[in-house]
């Protein structure tokens, strides 16, 4: 999960290396917010957040459909596009999950604010990787991050999750919640995204530049 939250990073550091100084984020805040709209794959990957508060309605479903639809148009080896997708904004799924999830884990059932295990978001994209492949990992960060940056363009906010899918595949009680997800043979839950409308507006937070060198 690190790693793919690694490359999502150095993907947005690149482009932000084109046009501004890496000087510092409030910088880069204040070149982005003076783009013009034809810079607006750049405006959106320099503004994006990770939400954690969000509104109770789920995302409608064909919103849902254009982020999947740009997610799967995302770049991968040889076109195997080797990854397995499933949405679920059923409210069943998601709170049956989180009942087993409080019983393992009653301190979090304490926080008032906590709905459920996706940070209260009422859609969740799961994305399972194939097995036999030794790059299907890096294609399903690329899909990811394809429909988090769709998604933000859209007013939709999101999060990466993989506490979430730890718990799923390591906890036999969730076992049923796994299979109802129906992921073909030889393929694995690798993490899941939530998605929902924002609650909150996030600020952006430092990135560390100095991990960039060009190499003469």
């Amino acid at each position: 999960m690190k790693q793919l939250k690694t490359m999502a990073g150095c993907l947005c550091l690149c482009l932000a290396a084109g046009c501004t100084s890496p000087a510092s984020q409030q910088e880069n805040v204040a070149v982005t917010e003076g783009m013009t709209q034809s810079d607006a794959v750049i405006k959106t990957i320099m503004e994006r957040r990770s939400v954690r508060k969000y509104k109770p309605q789920p995302v409608n479903r064909d919103t849902m459909q254009t982020i999947l639809n740009c997610g799967i148009n995302a770049p991968n080896g040889q076109n195997k596009q080797s990854w397995a997708i499933r949405v679920v904004d059923n409210p069943d799924y998601i709170n049956g999950l989180t009942e087993i999830y409080k019983k393992a884990n009653p301190q979090a059932a304490k926080d008032p604010n906590f709905k459920n295990m996706f940070r209260n978001a009422p859609t969740v994209v799961f994305i399972a990787h194939d097995t036999s492949y030794d790059m299907s990992q890096i294609d399903c960060g690329l899909l990811g991050e394809n429909m988090i940056l769709s998604a933000w363009s859209m007013g939709v906010g999101s999060c990466c999750l993989g506490s979430p899918v730890r718990f799923m595949n390591t906890q036999p009680e969730a076992t049923d919640y796994l299979k109802k997800l129906d992921f073909p043979e030889g393929y694995q839950l690798l993490y899941c995204i939530a998605f929902g409308y924002p609650d909150e507006s996030p600020a952006a937070k430092p990135r560390d530049a100095q991990k960039i060198k060009f190499i003469e």
